[in-house]
């Protein structure tokens, strides 16, 4: 097997939480395995209070509590986090979060502004890019933080409820782009309510219920998992399981 076939098989992100929270021996979340391959979209999903944002944040390395390891593979080994409230620098203009952002990366100025400026067109930002996000609506906002991370084309994409504020058109904008990012070999671990779009976009599950796993696989797994039958919907699988 050569070098470029193992890349592309091989884990971009591994998640083995043996118990993690915020403060020491109170765990928020318990025996969470997960993996996400090169090309690959995993959905995160869970009621309110399940673990989800415990996990995320156990995988960024926020959380006071972990016991077990978070490992990043990929090319370059490095990620880009999509939060579901945007961070946001109030006197910075929305060019100079981007160039921010491709600076921390490493990034030369002239490949910036080649990769920026049609991301910018594509989510229809261009006239607002000397403008100051902090005074945009939440749904514009968001499209900030969705460009920031296709701008650094990492090896994996940690998103967070990235439907919450996005238009109709907006939404078709990022699922084309998160489809050609996983034709790249980004995975992609996903946090979303909304069921059914993760249910046509995702390749595999992780179920989260009270802060463990309830199910895990491909949709057919999850079905199983849930003695639900072969053509029930993962809304029927997650009202069952939850």
């Amino acid at each position: 097997m050569d070098i470029e076939t193992e890349l592309e098989q091989a884990p971009v992100l591994k998640v083995n939480i043996q118990e993690a929270g915020y403060e020491q021996g109170k765990a928020m979340v318990r025996d969470v395995r997960l993996s996400v391959n090169a090309g690959q979209l995993i959905g995160l999903i869970g009621p309110n209070g399940a673990g989800k944002s415990t996990t995320i944040k156990t995988i960024l390395g926020l959380t006071n509590y972990r016991i077990g390891e978070v490992e990043f593979g990929g090319r370059h080994k490095r990620y880009a986090y999509v939060p579901e409230q945007p961070v946001l620098y109030e006197f910075f203009t929305l060019w100079e979060h981007l160039r921010l952002a491709a600076s921390a990366f490493g990034m030369p100025e002239e490949m910036f502004a080649h990769k920026a400026e049609p991301l910018l067109e594509r989510f229809r930002l261009s006239e607002e890019k000397h403008h100051y996000p902090a005074k945009f609506s939440k749904g514009m906002q968001q499209k900030l933080m969705l460009i920031i991370g296709f701008l650094l084309e990492p090896d994996v994409y940690i998103v967070d409820e990235p439907f919450v504020g996005l238009d109709p058109r907006a939404t078709g904008d990022f699922l084309e782009l998160l489809e050609s990012e996983r034709a790249r070999g980004a995975g992609i671990l996903m946090c979303t309510h909304v069921l059914d779009t993760a249910e046509r976009i995702c390749q595999g599950f992780t179920l989260l219920n009270h802060g463990s796993v309830v199910a895990q696989g491909t949709l057919d797994q999850v079905r199983e998992q849930a003695g639900r039958r072969v053509d029930a919907t993962l809304f029927e699988c997650f009202h069952a399981l939850t």
